[in-house]
């Protein structure tokens, strides 16, 4: 499938799909979207329900250019929790366009960006690695309706392509099987709000919330598993 290189309204890039018409990242800035739905909205929340140097176990769906994955270990570098992250992706991004993204370049207020970034994408794929001190993370090559994991989450980003794009990703079938893998009172966060997504999580035992949204979207869900 071809991917193309695009800058987001905030100066950080993201890679667009042609034939989908769909952008792995908010065309209104990518590192804006992921810190107010997945960092501020998802990891500093949960951060707040586990106490100090509590192990926080995070599960990210389209672990992508693994933008989320920096900027998680860039916010808990100085915590002492332990954060397990395991990122699941069907189709990896090539490296000579993973080089190509300017995270590093805007966030060069964090002085460890450009080592992080490295690190995870040289970490091997379905192995456990440690990252920093306090940051363990593992890629799988997997479809999420193939998933399966003894491990239980406290987190979950769900960070797949939008319902127009792939609205299999967005099946009770496939969030069945994220909310077996949630521990119960964990938290999945995205960017869409769909009616018929909430009402599905709700079915499931999930608790919603509808948030402010990211930029150009209205709102975000953040859902607890009761």
């Amino acid at each position: 499938m071809k991917r193309e290189i695009r800058l987001t309204a905030d100066g950080s890039t993201t890679i667009y799909l042609p034939d989908l018409d769909e952008n792995y990242h908010s065309h209104h800035g990518a590192i804006q979207e992921a810190q107010h739905v997945f960092i501020k909205n998802g990891l500093e929340f949960a951060l707040t329900q586990k106490g100090e140097k509590e192990e926080l176990n995070i599960l990210e769906i389209g672990f992508g250019t693994g933008l989320n994955a920096l900027l998680t270990a860039l916010n808990v570098v100085n915590l002492s929790n332990t954060i397990k992250y395991l990122g699941i992706e069907a189709f990896p991004v090539a490296s000579e366009l993973l080089v190509q993204m300017n995270y590093i370049d805007q966030l060069k207020s964090y002085e460890r960006a450009h080592s992080i970034f490295s690190k995870i994408h040289q970490a091997t794929w379905e192995n456990y690695e440690s990252i920093t001190s306090n940051f363990e993370l593992c890629k799988q090559e997997v479809k999420l309706e193939h998933f399966e994991s003894e491990q239980k989450f406290d987190l979950v980003y769900y960070d797949a392509f939008g319902p127009r794009a792939q609205i299999e990703m967005w099946s009770i079938q496939n969030l069945e099987i994220v909310a077996k893998h949630l521990k119960s009172g964990g938290i999945l966060v995205t960017y869409c709000a769909k009616g018929q997504f909430k009402r599905d999580l709700r079915s499931l035992g999930f608790e919603i919330e509808a948030l402010p949204g990211p930029p150009g979207k209205r709102e975000m869900v953040r859902a607890t598993k009761i």
